[in-house]
């Protein structure tokens, strides 16, 4: 079951993370991977949704897995 700080921060998501990555040609994982490098010169914005992607993908792979 979801965390509610979770579900709060997913609730405001609508797909701009998804969007970015695709017009930079790359998967969400890619992207999100890219974007929190070290050096990396995206915004702060940017890489806050960066790193709720990862724990998204993170949760998601768990759930489908049944664990």
């Amino acid at each position: 079951m979801a965390k509610k700080w979770m579900a709060e921060a997913f609730k405001n998501a609508h797909g701009q993370f998804k969007r970015k990555a695709k017009k930079a040609g790359k998967s969400t994982r890619e992207y999100a991977a890219s974007v929190t490098k070290k050096g990396s010169k995206a915004s702060a914005k940017t890489k806050r949704q960066a790193n709720l992607a990862k724990v998204g993908m993170k949760y998601g792979k768990r759930r489908k897995g049944g664990k």
